[in-house]
């Protein structure tokens, strides 16, 4: 049974871009199936890739694929179109990639044939970028294209003539009256002056809410997610040392990253030592730590589209103080205790404030707050412990839908004292008095902070932590941080 284990955990991380394997192509169908079944016959849904982003001047950011177009089609080239008909009878899915061309694919790499894009995407019909404009006139014109015989579009065309069909689009939200039209909203604007018979939808909640219950093979993907990203803070553990900067231990972990073929960072990673542990989203890992400090690490790695979540905090001598076994503790405690409350038909929000309601009572015990009814406790803890993980590691999906089997998110309480946190606080009577009365609390703990985030899945038998190879409790970390160096990934 274990050999069996392990020789799929090998194959899964062997898995190369360039050739996806057929139960990849399996599930990118049943999604693409899942999304049709809720589209209904009379749609017609359109879902183009990303386009590319300038990071300065005539240079390009590395490209990263539109994480909805990448969910149903596994294709990351950049001006891709994905066109779904649910109503036709067997050319339901088609795929429109950019031509070929030599002289473009010398300067950028190769693009796509049309036998590699049916290939990595399992869509059988695969047409040119060129013959798009030309297909969607066809379409809403009520006229076949190509060789596909006009009895495949008569669902949607009887639609067209009595004016119920549907284009659906990932408009998303809005823009503001006064704010520039985006291009999608542009595209919906220009095709209903030139055609009739259809209402324009929003789609974005179909595609997203099926994103948001994970596949048996998402599963597998983002475990292997969180085994890099776990051995990855792992190796960011061994790097710190006091003398040693923030960036040395970046380094360290996102090596991890790419000698175990991940794509890069799910998000930039955020190494915090000392007073920087207290910013919720420090970015620069320019300073060097300081023996006695905690450093703060929130790091995930990009495993073929799949992003976990995690963060550590950790004495950069290898021994916490009484003061900060104090905090880490007691964010310890609120992560534990909601991590029972993680279950099938619970919310995140009933997650999130069990969180709430342990902090509070700790910090009163630690005379950081002098009440535990209201809102002191946010001024040291500022941010929600729970939010969907996947293929954004703040991924998409309704935040009140109830727990079920599928869903992948993280519980992530965090304390920060931060210097000056009591000067900011509005000048009020009742502000003087809390500050008089926890002065002398802050003074023991100023420039501490702890977040302790792991990723989960929920399954039919309860809760898995994803994250559970990465040292967690005081005596974990503290015997981590003195023992040698070793892997827990497989070779």
């Amino acid at each position: 049974m274990v050999s069996r284990i392990l020789a799929s955990v090998i194959a899964l991380m062997l898995l190369p871009h360039a050739a996806l394997a057929a139960d990849f192509q399996d599930d990118l169908k049943a999604r693409r199936a899942k999304v049709m079944q809720e589209l209904g016959p009379d749609s017609i849904l359109i879902v183009w890739s990303a386009p590319p982003r300038v990071y300065s001047n005539d240079v390009d950011y590395e490209y990263r694929q539109d994480s909805n177009f990448y969910y149903l089609t596994g294709v990351d080239q950049a001006e891709s179109i994905l066109v779904l008909m649910p109503g036709n009878g067997g050319h339901k899915e088609m795929l429109f990639v950019l031509p070929r061309d030599a002289t473009r694919e010398h300067w950028e790499g190769h693009r796509l044939t049309k036998e590699e894009a049916m290939r990595d995407s399992g869509i059988a019909t695969v047409y040119e970028t060129t013959e798009f404009e030309t297909f969607l006139a066809s379409m809403l014109s009520r006229r076949s294209y190509g060789e596909v015989p006009a009895q495949e579009y008569d669902t949607f065309f009887k639609a067209l003539k009595e004016n119920h069909a549907r284009l659906q689009l990932l408009l998303g939200p809005p823009p503001g009256p006064k704010e520039e039209l985006p291009q999608i909203f542009q595209f919906a604007n220009r095709t209903r002056e030139r055609f009739f018979g259809f209402t324009v939808n929003d789609a974005t909640a179909i595609v997203e809410g099926s994103r948001q219950v994970k596949t048996a093979y998402e599963q597998k993907v983002l475990q292997r997610s969180a085994d890099i990203s776990s051995e990855a803070h792992r190796a960011g553990m061994k790097a710190a040392h006091p003398g040693a900067y923030e960036y040395e231990v970046e380094a360290a972990i996102e090596y991890i990253y790419k000698k175990n073929g991940a794509d890069d960072w799910g998000y930039p990673s955020i190494v915090g030592s000392g007073p920087n542990a207290t910013t919720l989203h420090y970015e620069k890992s320019k300073r060097q730590m300081q023996a006695g400090e905690l450093l703060l690490v929130d790091a995930a790695a990009n495993y073929q589209y799949m992003t976990v979540d995690i963060t550590r905090t950790y004495p950069v001598s290898g021994t916490f103080s009484p003061a900060q076994k104090d905090i880490y503790n007691l964010v310890l405690q609120a992560q534990t205790d909601a991590m029972k409350v993680a279950a099938a038909g619970a919310k995140l929000s009933d997650v999130h404030n069990k969180t709430v309601d342990v902090i509070k009572q700790g910090l009163l015990k630690l005379g950081l707050i002098t009440d535990a009814t209201g809102d002191q406790y946010k001024t040291w803890y500022t941010h929600r412990a729970t939010h969907w993980i996947g293929m954004d590691v703040h991924d998409v999906g309704e935040r009140d839908r109830t727990l079920a089997p599928g869903m992948a998110f993280v519980i992530e309480p965090g304390i920060y004292i931060r210097d000056g946190a009591l000067d900011q606080l509005p000048k009020t009577p009742e502000n003087a008095a809390f500050i008089q009365k926890v002065r002398p609390a802050y003074e023991r703990y100023k420039n501490i902070g702890v977040r302790i985030e792991d990723s989960f899945l929920l399954t039919g038998s309860g809760l898995e932590r994803l994250s559970s190879k990465v040292p967690r409790t005081v005596d974990e970390i503290e015997s981590f941080m003195k023992s040698p160096q070793t892997s827990t990934l497989p070779r």
